[in-house]
């Protein structure tokens, strides 16, 4: 079972205007339709820090290849599916995309 998604900056901006009106955990997470542990921890992160951004954007690294290098490394691989990933590698980097090390 997969993480959850992340909340909106509006629905996090909800959250804390809720919880500041005076409204009881329980009714907010009913009100932007979470879990009441995610209001408790935003709510607690915004008085902390006074933000409530989500630390689980921007993670891993980028891709190095792009999406048309994508469909040109799998048109490679559909032309002779015995080739090795070294011959893969030079056919590829033969090409004007990105190279692949």
């Amino acid at each position: 079972m997969g993480k959850a998604a992340d909340l909106s900056e509006f629905d996090r901006g909800q959250i804390v205007m809720a919880r500041r009106l005076g409204t009881s955990v329980t009714e907010t997470a009913g009100l932007v339709g979470c879990s009441r542990s995610a209001v408790v921890s935003i709510h607690a992160k915004w008085i902390n820090d006074g933000d409530t951004s989500s630390r689980r954007q921007g993670v891993g690294h980028k891709r190095v290849i792009k999406e048309k290098g994508c469909r040109r490394l799998s048109h490679l691989v559909k032309q002779n599916q015995r080739q090795t990933v070294a011959q893969l590698t030079a056919q590829y980097n033969a090409g004007p995309s990105a190279s692949v090390l």
